[in-house]
């Protein structure tokens, strides 16, 4: 009986390594297409969703020409000079 319960797991362990090198050796051989398949998924969906030329800086928002100036910001930190 004992022996049994041995041959079952040897035989599970052994699909089980067959499977893990089979599915290696498929990513291996085919890692270019994969990686090529990848990519094109990725930056398709980048394609028109971006709206305007934001690649080129134009987002369509207005363009204001600022004519005053802001208070400036005082630095930030603890209050020590810096040399």
């Amino acid at each position: 009986m004992v022996q049994k319960i041995i041959n079952v797991l040897a035989l599970a362990s052994t699909v089980v390594s067959v499977a893990v090198v089979g599915t290696g050796g498929y990513v291996y051989l085919n890692r270019e297409a994969i990686i090529e398949d990848i990519k094109e998924k990725a930056l398709g969906g980048l394609g028109g969703s971006l709206g305007g030329g934001a690649l080129t800086g134009d987002v369509g928002l207005p363009y204001e020409n600022p004519t005053t100036t802001s208070t400036p910001v005082p630095p930030a930190g603890l209050g020590i000079r810096q040399f």
